[in-house]
C-alpha cells in the first residue's frame, strides 16, 4: 500500500511538471514562430499582404507541428531514461526495445529525410536558376543597349549635320530651299526616318520624312527639352511611344557660325522603333520582374517543405517510441520474474520457481526456466568437478608449453629466419652465441650487414642458389669467420611459403661442426703419430748401437785421416738418430697424449714458474708477467698446464726472434666463473689463412717445426674443457688467449 502511495505521490509530482513544460513551450514556441514570421517578411521579400499572411501561417503551424512532436519525442525518452536510472524493473528492456525500434525506422527515415531535402534543394535550385537570371538581365540590356546605341548614333549624326549648316548658313531664311534639299539628302543619306529643322524661336523651318513610315501618331518633341538646347548649346534626345512602336528624336543645336556659340536653329532627327521589338524587349523586362517575384519565394518556400519532411520524420520516430514502449509493458511482468529468477539463480539459489500460468511464448520460457533451474542444480556438483579437473589439465599444459619453450629457447642448433627482402626476423640463443650476436641489435637488419663483408660472397652465394627455390631447401656445409675465428657450419636453408606459394623468405638451421671436425683431424693424426713411432722408434736403437760399435771397433785402427772421416760419419749418424728418437718420441707424446690429472692448485704459481724459467735462460727479451689473485684454487692437471705454457712461450719466442716482449696476463670473469690466460708478443703475427689450421697437428710456420707443440696445447686445454683461440695483437704481433672453467 505504501509503494502505491508514493508511486501515486510520483505519479501527480510528474503530470505538474509537464503542465509547467508545456506551458514553457507555448510561450517559446509563440515567440519563435513570430520571430521567423517577422524575419521572413523583413528580408527586403516585397510580397503582397495575402501572400506574406500566407506564408507566414504555414510557417508557424509547420514549426509548431514540429515542435509539438519534438516534445512527444523527448518526453516519452526523457521518461524512460529516468526509469533507467532509478534501475526500475523493466526499464532496461524498454530501453532496449525503443532503441531497436527507433534505429530500425531512423535509419532509412533519415536516408528518405536526407534524400528529398537533396530532391527538394536541387529542384528549387533549378527552378530559380541563375543563369535563366542571368540571361534575362542580358537580354534586357541588350534591348536597352541598341536604344542607347541608336541615340548615340543619331545625336553624333545630327552635330555632323549641324556643323555642315552652321558652316553653309542653311538657317538664314533666303535658303530654305536648299535647307530643305539638304534635310532630304541627309535622311536618305543616313537612313533616319524623319529630320526637321526649328529657328530658335521653334518655328519649322524645314522637315523631311520617310513616307514609307507613318509617324503621323507621334508629336513633335517636348518644347521644354528644345529651349533647354536652345539655352545651353547642347544636344539631347527624347524617346516618344505608342501602339506602334518608339520614336527616338535627338535634338542638336545649329550655331550662328563656327566659332560663335550663338544658336540659331535646332535639328531634330527621328529614328522609328517598331512595335514588334519593343513588345519583346517589354516581355523580357516583364520577364525579369516576375522572375524577382517568385525568386522572393524560394526561401519561404524551402524551409517550408524542409519542416515538412523534419515533421514527418520525427513522427515516424515518435511512432517508433510509443509503439516501443506499449510492446514492451506486455511483457515486462514476465520478464522482470525471470530476471528476479536469473539474479537469484546467479547468487546460487537453485531452488527459485516461477509460478506463473501461460499459454504463449512466454510460458513456454518460463516453463524452459525452471526447467534450467533444476538442471542447474543437479549439474552443479558435475560442473565444479569438471572444472577442478579442466585447471589441472591447464595447469599441465601450461607446464608443457613452458617446457617446449625452455627446449626451443636452449636447442644446440642455430636457427635464423629471414624475409623476402632479406632482413632478419627471428634468431635463437644459440645461433647468437655461435655467431656472437646479440638478437636486440640484429633485428630488422639485412643479413648482409650482421655477417660481415667477408662472409658476404658465400652467404649471398648460399642464398641465391638456383636449386633452392626449385627444390624448397638446401643442405651444405660453409665456412664463416666470426672475430677471427674460422666456423664450419653445416647449414640447412628451407624456403618459406605461405598457402598461395607466394615467397616469404628463408629459415636457416645450421650447426657448429668446428670441433667435431677438429676432434676427427686430431683422432686421425694421433693415429698416424702412433704408427709413424711404432714403425720408426723400432730400427733407431739398433742403427744407434751399430754405429757407437763401429765407432769404438774401427776408431783406431783406422788411419788419422780415415780415422778423423770415419768418426764423422759415425758422429752424424748418432746425432741423426737422437734427432730421429727426439722426433718419435714427439709423435709418441702426442699420439698417448695421458689422461689428465686434475688437482686443486693455484694457476698463478704455475704460470709464474714457467715464465720464471725463461726470463732466466733469456734475459734480453722483455718477459713480464701479470697475475690476478681472484683466481681461486681450482682443479687442473698441474704438469700439463706448465707443458701447455712452456709451448705457448717457446712459440713467442720464436716469433720475436730473440728481441722483443713477451706479456703473459692473467684475470678472472666472476660471472662466467673462468680464468683466463693471454700470452701474448710483438712478433711478426700470423696470417689469417694460417690462423685457420695453427692448432692442427704437423703444421707449422717455423722452417724445423714439428707441428704438434700448439696441437698438444689445444689437447691440454680441451682435456680441461676450456678453450684457446688466436688474435692479432696491436699494434703488431700475436696474442693466445685460454680460457679454463674454474671448478674448486
Amino acid at each position: 500500500m505504501r509503494d502505491y502511495l508514493e508511486a501515486e505521490k510520483d505519479d501527480r509530482k510528474r503530470r505538474r511538471r509537464e503542465r509547467y513544460i508545456i506551458a514553457v513551450l507555448l510561450v517559446v514556441v509563440t515567440g519563435l514562430t513570430t520571430y521567423l514570421g517577422l524575419n521572413v517578411i523583413d528580408l527586403g521579400l516585397e510580397l503582397p499582404l495575402a501572400n506574406s499572411t500566407l506564408i507566414f501561417a504555414l510557417i508557424n503551424l509547420n514549426v509548431i507541428l514540429l515542435l509539438l512532436l519534438l516534445f512527444l519525442t523527448v518526453r516519452n525518452l526523457v521518461k524512460l531514461l529516468f526509469e533507467r536510472r532509478k534501475n526500475l524493473m523493466g526499464a532496461k528492456l524498454r530501453t532496449k526495445l525503443v532503441t531497436a525500434f527507433v534505429t530500425l525506422s531512423l535509419l532509412p527515415t533519415l536516408i528518405l529525410f536526407f534524400v528529398s531535402v537533396q530532391f527538394i534543394s536541387t529542384s528549387i535550385e533549378y527552378w530559380f536558376n541563375l543563369p535563366i537570371e542571368r540571361s534575362l538581365r542580358n537580354s534586357l540590356e541588350v534591348g536597352q543597349g541598341f536604344y542607347g546605341r541608336m541615340t548615340d548614333d543619331i545625336l553624333a549624326c545630327g552635330n555632323i549635320l549641324s556643323g555642315i549648316a552652321t558652316y553653309s548658313g542653311y538657317m538664314i531664311p533666303s535658303r530654305r530651299a536648299e535647307l530643305n534639299k539638304f534635310i532630304d539628302e541627309k535622311r536618305i543619306e543616313h537612313r533616319l526616318d524623319s529630320i526637321k529643322a526649328f529657328s530658335k524661336n521653334l518655328e519649322l523651318r524645314a522637315i523631311s520624312v520617310d513616307t514609307a513610315v507613318d509617324l503621323s501618331s507621334f508629336k513633335n518633341p517636348n518644347a521644354d527639352a528644345m529651349r533647354k538646347s536652345v539655352e545651353h548649346g547642347s544636344d539631347t534626345h527624347e524617346i516618344q511611344s505608342s501602339s506602334y512602336g518608339d520614336l527616338i528624336s535627338g535634338i542638336v543645336p545649329i550655331f550662328s557660325s563656327q566659332d560663335s556659340r550663338g544658336v540659331v536653329g535646332l535639328l531634330v532627327l527621328e529614328k522609328f522603333v517598331p512595335s514588334a521589338f519593343v513588345n519583346r524587349l517589354n516581355a523580357i523586362s516583364s520577364g525579369l520582374e516576375e522572375y524577382k517575384q517568385f525568386k522572393i519565394l524560394k526561401s519561404p518556400v524551402k524551409i517550408s517543405h524542409m519542416i515538412t519532411l523534419a515533421i514527418v520524420t520525427l513522427l515516424i520516430i515518435f511512432c517508433s517510441v510509443w509503439f516501443g514502449l506499449y510492446l514492451s509493458k506486455g511483457i515486462t511482468v514476465p520478464i522482470q520474474e525471470l530476471a528476479e529468477g536469473t539474479n537469484r539463480i546467479a547468487s546460487g539459489d537453485y531452488d527459485f520457481f516461477i509460478d506463473l500460468e501461460s499459454r504463449d511464448e512466454i510460458g513456454v520460457l518460463v516453463n524452459s526456466f525452471n526447467r534450467m533451474t533444476l538442471d542447474l542444480k543437479n549439474s552443479k556438483q558435475q560442473l565444479e568437478q569438471a572444472n577442478e579437473e579442466l585447471r589441472k589439465s591447464n595447469v599441465e599444459l601450461d607446464q608443457r608449453r613452458q617446457y617446449m619453450e625452455i627446449v626451443l629457447a636452449n636447442v644446440a642448433a642455430g636457427v635464423i629466419s629471414v624475409d623476402a627482402e632479406g632482413r632478419i626476423l627471428t634468431i635463437n640463443k644459440s645461433a647468437e652465441r655461435m655467431l656472437h650476436l646479440e638478437g636486440a641489435n640484429v633485428f630488422g637488419k639485412h643479413y648482409g650487414e650482421v655477417i660481415g663483408q667477408e662472409n658476404l660472397k658465400a652467404a649471398g652465394e648460399f642464398f641465391q642458389d638456383r636449386s633452392l627455390l626449385r627444390k624448397g631447401f638446401l643442405q651444405r656445409q660453409v665456412k664463416v669467420t666470426v672475430e677471427d675465428k674460422v666456423l664450419s657450419l653445416l647449414v640447412f636453408l628451407n624456403v618459406l611459403r605461405d598457402d598461395r606459394g607466394k615467397y616469404l623468405g628463408l629459415v636457416a638451421v645450421f650447426e657448429d661442426l668446428t670441433e667435431v671436425e677438429k676432434g676427427h683431424r686430431m683422432a686421425a693424426w694421433r693415429e698416424v703419430a702412433r704408427r709413424i713411432a711404432h714403425e720408426v722408434k723400432n730400427p733407431l736403437t739398433p742403427i744407434q748401437l751399430s754405429a757407437q760399435r763401429l765407432r769404438k771397433r774401427y776408431a783406431q785402427k783406422l788411419g788419422k785421416s780415415d780415422g778423423k772421416v770415419f768418426d764423422d760419419c759415425t758422429n752424424m749418424i748418432i746425432n741423426q738418430v737422437e734427432e730421429l728418437k727426439r722426433l718419435v718420441n714427439e709423435f709418441s707424446s702426442y699420439a698417448r697424449m695421458p689422461s689428465s690429472n686434475p688437482a686443486p692448485n693455484d694457476l698463478n704459481r704455475v704460470v709464474e714458474e714457467s715464465v720464471s724459467l725463461y726470463r732466466e735462460s733469456h734475459k734480453k727479451v722483455g718477459i713480464f708477467f701479470q697475475e690476478s689473485m681472484e683466481i681461486p684454487l681450482f682443479n687442473f692437471d698441474r704438469e700439463q698446464m706448465k707443458r701447455a705454457m712452456i709451448n705457448l712461450l717457446d712459440n713467442a719466442m720464436d716469433a720475436i726472434e730473440g728481441a722483443g716482449e713477451i706479456r703473459v696476463e692473467l684475470s678472472f670473469d666472476k660471472e662466467e666463473e673462468k680464468a683466463r690466460i693471454e700470452v701474448s708478443d710483438n712478433g711478426n703475427g700470423i696470417s689469417p689463412e694460417h690462423k685457420m689450421r695453427l692448432f692442427e697437428p704437423y703444421f707449422s710456420t717455423k722452417t724445423h717445426g714439428t707441428g704438434l707443440g700448439l696441437a698438444i696445447v689445444s689437447t691440454i686445454i680441451n682435456d680441461h674443457n676450456g678453450s684457446i683461440r688466436v688474435q692479432d695483437n696491436h699494434p703488431k704481433g700475436t696474442r693466445f688467449i685460454i680460457e679454463l672453467p674454474v671448478k674448486t
